[in-house]
């Protein structure tokens, strides 16, 4: 009976061991895996360097499997989490809100990127010197509930102007950025709030200019482009390698900010592994002139977009603030 007893006890260690190992998410390997999502934009700079550096694989050698998935937009990425696929991941601060919201505060800001980078730009021709010239014109962004619709957004509500869904006279027309190049040199749209580097790649092909630069768009540029998001489960089972995590996050920005032109060049080159596309020298430098690589949030300003969003219908409520942040995000 002894002898019984102890076999079952055994049993039952081994079983809840595993359910513990798979719980990690460690897969097959015996290793912990740390997926982490990102895109290949300047505005997700940290991400591009740490890739590059194999930042992360380097500081947890064999004990960690960490995987790089890269996205084009938002929802898509934000689709992932909710998949349980990511753990980790840099993306708009629009989006973020919505996936907290929409996960009842599982997915949580831990930090933030960037901020700033993104332009209004109107066609030369269409006829547009201030934001009330807007009215019946039709006006780009990259997509419908990102960051630089609800900006733009924002930007008609406080001029009193309104999109054709909402009884106004402005067209919102949702393309992504290399497309919205086209369609400001065709003339199928008058105006484009779009993010770097894609501002001055527009405003580079000579059809277009600059209609508000970065510090215009919204608060004064203190607002984030790009900010850190993770699982809270991940967080609660792996509190170390998520302060790992963020401690080489810091570590990037220190050097983005110390070497400038050392980082262009790496994030240039993750830029192209992804897109199979370089950007010229000028338009990388330009771009990283209107954005700012910090790790500090500005809680106010995602809390002011969360109300935007909750105003425009693409979110049911405003989340408390705590419930957004983690202690170290906020």
């Amino acid at each position: 009976m002894k002898k019984i007893r102890k076999m079952a006890g055994l049993l039952f260690s081994f079983m809840a061991a595993a359910v513990l190992l798979s719980g990690c998410g460690s897969g097959n390997t015996g290793k912990t895996e740390v997926r982490v999502g990102y895109f290949p934009n300047i505005t997700h700079t940290q991400a591009l360097v740490m890739k590059n550096q194999r930042t992360l694989e380097n500081l947890w050698g064999d004990s960690c499997e960490v995987t790089w998935t890269s996205f084009n937009a938002g929802p898509e990425e934000i689709e992932a989490f909710f998949a349980g696929e990511l753990d980790l991941g840099y993306i708009g601060p629009v989006p973020a809100v919505n996936a907290n919201v929409k996960s009842n505060g599982d997915v949580k800001i831990i930090s933030n990127s960037t901020n700033a980078g993104a332009v209004l730009l109107k066609r030369k021709d269409a006829g547009i010197e201030d934001i009330s010239d807007l009215a019946g014109k039709k006006a780009a962004v990259p997509q419908l509930g990102n960051t630089q619709h609800l900006c733009l957004l924002n930007l008609l509500e406080e001029n009193n102007l309104a999109t054709t869904d909402q009884g106004g006279d402005v067209t919102i027309v949702a393309s992504s950025n290399a497309d919205i190049l086209n369609l400001m040199d065709n003339g199928s749209v008058d105006a484009a709030l779009v993010p770097e580097p894609w501002g001055t790649t527009i405003e580079n092909s000579g059809n277009a200019e600059i209609l508000l630069d970065y510090q215009d768009i919204f608060l004064e540029g203190n607002y984030p482009t790009a900010v850190v998001v993770a699982r809270s489960e991940f967080m609660e089972e792996h509190p170390d390698l998520v302060e790992d995590f963020l401690k080489a996050h810091e570590d990037a920005t220190l050097l983005i900010n110390e070497n400038g032109e050392e980082a262009q060049g790496i994030v240039n080159t993750e830029i192209q592994k992804v897109t199979g596309k370089t950007l010229e020298e000028d338009v990388i430098r330009s771009a990283f002139s209107r954005m700012t690589v910090t790790t500090e949030l500005n809680p106010d300003a995602i809390m002011e977009f969360a109300r935007i969003s909750e105003r425009e219908g693409f979110i049911n409520q405003v989340p408390e603030e705590n419930d957004v942040f983690t202690a170290e995000g906020n």
